[in-house]
């Protein structure tokens, strides 16, 4: 575990120098319609949204996970990022930290364990308080033919993403029960947990335990002051993310060109998202699943839509075969 010292930091510093670089866009240099979705590079929320506030995300410290965790902690929460590799934690740690300005904890936690998961929490609580804010975030996926599955790959993808959200739920929710206090948990899943997906039938599967844990949670715990909610995200380049789905990188262009906006999303957009449904200003939001991926699943859900493929002289000849035909 690492502990690192808290720095005061004036209004929205840590917004500007966390933001200033952004993410690398994606997009389809043929899309016309990635022009009208820029995405913005900085902070939606007001500076210090979470001054005094307490945030555990697991997964914290690469890819989604480490972009949430910079926003958040750049609005002022006292962050704990949890994972497997604790090299990786503390450098992402001491990083957003000396952007920030403000105190970054990273405990070494393997979520599939769920004596590992509850010596995390009351570390968590040790350091830093009961967490206002929980974002089960920490995933495992690769891309394989169902047939080729072994029962381990199975578990393994399972104890990660179903398993130990579960267990991380159960123990932070058991000690917000106990200390009488209210948090915000968020999920972070994925588009093909509602539709199913073949090639990543764990992830699948798993993911839509998680949706079903936590709108299952959102009706039973809000009496205690508890809020769960999910995002699911569509393509997000990431490091560890694409070089398991995409590792050739054979499939990007593609999947640019079936989301409807016309670029991948960004860990920023994603960041703001989340940090939006954790705060106060999503009080009333529980039990919500926030499909986040540019209008792809509404396109290739839609039997017709291949048909924006079709020119205008296409449409001008199809127009005038129909209204040649008579009857029906």
């Amino acid at each position: 575990m690492a502990l690192l010292g808290r720095a005061s930091s004036p209004p929205g510093r840590g917004l500007r120098r966390f933001f200033s670089y952004g993410t690398k866009m994606y997009q389809n240099s043929e899309a016309f319609s990635s022009k009208f979705f820029p995405p913005l590079q900085k902070a939606m929320l007001p500076p210090n949204s979470f001054q005094g506030k307490v945030a555990f995300i697991t997964g914290g410290g690469t890819g989604l996970g480490r972009g949430m965790t910079a926003l958040l902690s750049s609005l002022g929460a006292q962050c704990v990022i949890a994972s497997r590799k604790i090299d990786v934690l503390k450098a992402a740690a001491d990083q957003i930290s000396s952007q920030t300005g403000n105190k970054v904890h990273a405990i070494q936690c393997d979520v599939r364990d769920p004596d590992m998961v509850q010596n995390t929490v009351s570390k968590l609580i040790s350091v830093a308080g009961h967490p206002d804010i929980v974002i089960n975030n920490a995933a495992g996926n690769f891309i394989s033919p169902t047939e080729r599955l072994s029962p381990n790959a199975w578990k393994t993808i399972t104890d990660i993403v179903l398993n130990g959200t579960a267990f991380v739920m159960l123990a932070v929710g058991k000690q917000l029960i106990e200390a009488q206090r209210g948090a915000a948990f968020l999920a972070i899943t994925t588009v093909y947990a509602e539709t199913g997906s073949g090639f990543v039938v764990p992830s699948a599967s798993a993911k839509a335990g998680v949706e079903a844990l936590s709108k299952s949670l959102a009706a039973e715990w809000a009496k205690y002051g508890m809020r769960f909610n999910v995002i699911q995200p569509g393509p997000i380049k990431t490091k560890g993310a694409f070089s398991r789905l995409d590792p050739t990188g054979t499939f990007e262009k593609d999947m640019i060109e079936r989301i409807p906006c016309g670029r991948l999303g960004t860990v920023e957009e994603l960041a703001n998202l989340a940090a939006f449904l954790c705060s106060d200003y999503a009080s009333w939001i529980n039990g919500a699943v926030i499909r986040f991926d540019g209008g792809e699943q509404s396109l290739i859900s839609g039997e017709f839509n291949n048909l924006r493929k079709v020119t205008k002289e296409q449409w001008d000849t199809i127009e005038g075969l129909i209204r040649k035909t008579k009857g029906s």
